[in-house]
């Protein structure tokens, strides 16, 4: 359900008789830039992320995103054919036969507009649409031999996505509605609601918004607690808003984020750290320790079938 984060005496009376909407986990298995060669246990191929998503959704994950990587290059980068999307979600909900499946559009560094669309076609229940674009940089090991001996380091400096316009914002969002596909909007920084809001003024975009707000990236939001408080009060009203900390930023933000009421994304995509110098054994420890902290808090954790009411969007699970 969508609340007034903002409201004083609304949080004064939720948190005194207990009445927080159960925290929606979301679970980024992958993703479309690291791979094995940064932690071995991060999920690459369309069986490991199954096989995750099924440990997370044991674990108190109620929605699953996925980045396709591509076979033809040894699953080292993202995939930009649809047919990998599909296969995917059809191997995650044979295993998981209620858990809310959500696509990237970002799929990964150098993708045009075109290649990006196309994991629309493989008919996500949810699918991220990015508010505009970030100076992304960071040093990555290289892939190959992978993970033999010591890699060398490349430095990825680019702008992510290559291309970004209001107008394709609206792309996005019109084929999601054709597909009846929910939208889920990934704001990086505070200026980016300007796009948000315009989305709204056009119709392209039904209540509750779901918003992933993503800290830490490299040219986002810094990852503060101010800066989450900023965040929220730009955001619209009757918003279902999620928050992403990356690397070390994604257990303290998550935790403050399920103490506000919000909702909140954890995964190896994010952060490949369980603690420091220590790397997560896989996806579910995430999840587990976000369901841990909420039930702490007295939040009860929610099921797929209520992230599903939550998020007004079909009960009946989408099949593959």
């Amino acid at each position: 359900m969508a609340w007034n984060y903002l409201d004083t005496a609304e949080y004064l009376r939720r948190v005194a008789k207990q009445e927080m909407p159960p925290l929606i986990i979301s679970a980024a298995l992958t993703g479309g830039v690291h791979g094995k060669e940064l932690n071995p246990n991060l999920p690459e191929t369309p069986e490991e992320q199954a096989e995750q998503a099924y440990e997370c959704l044991k674990a108190g994950a109620s929605i699953v995103h996925i980045h396709a990587r591509d076979p033809n290059k040894g699953y080292s980068s993202a995939s930009t054919d649809s047919a990998q999307y599909h296969k995917a979600n059809k191997l995650i909900r044979e295993l998981c036969p209620d858990i809310i499946i959500n696509n990237t559009t970002g799929g990964g560094l150098g993708l045009t507009t075109e290649e990006r669309v196309k994991s629309l076609d493989a008919n996500p229940e949810v699918a991220s649409l990015n508010m505009g674009p970030l100076a992304w940089k960071a040093k990555m090991k290289k892939r190959s031999p992978p993970l033999s001996g010591r890699p060398d380091e490349v430095l990825l400096d680019s702008i992510w996505p290559p291309t970004f316009t209001w107008g394709e914002t609206e792309i996005f969002s019109k084929k999601m509605m054709e597909k009846n596909i929910k939208p889920e909007m990934e704001v990086y920084h505070q200026g980016q609601f300007h796009l948000v809001y315009n989305l709204i003024n056009k119709g392209l975009i039904s209540e509750p918004y779901l918003i992933q707000f993503v800290m830490g990236a490299p040219s986002a939001v810094l990852p503060t607690p101010s800066n989450l408080l900023s965040m929220v009060n730009n955001a619209p009203q009757n918003s279902i808003i999620s928050v992403i900390g990356v690397g070390a930023h994604q257990l303290p933000l998550t935790t403050i984020a399920i103490a506000m009421g919000l909702h909140v994304r954890v995964g190896l995509e994010d952060n490949i750290y369980y603690k420091k110098d220590v790397l997560c054994q896989n996806n579910a420890q995430l999840v587990e320790r976000a369901a841990r902290i909420a039930k702490e808090l007295n939040r009860e954790v929610a099921t797929p079938a209520q992230t599903r009411e939550m998020l007004r969007i079909s009960r009946e699970p989408r099949q593959y």
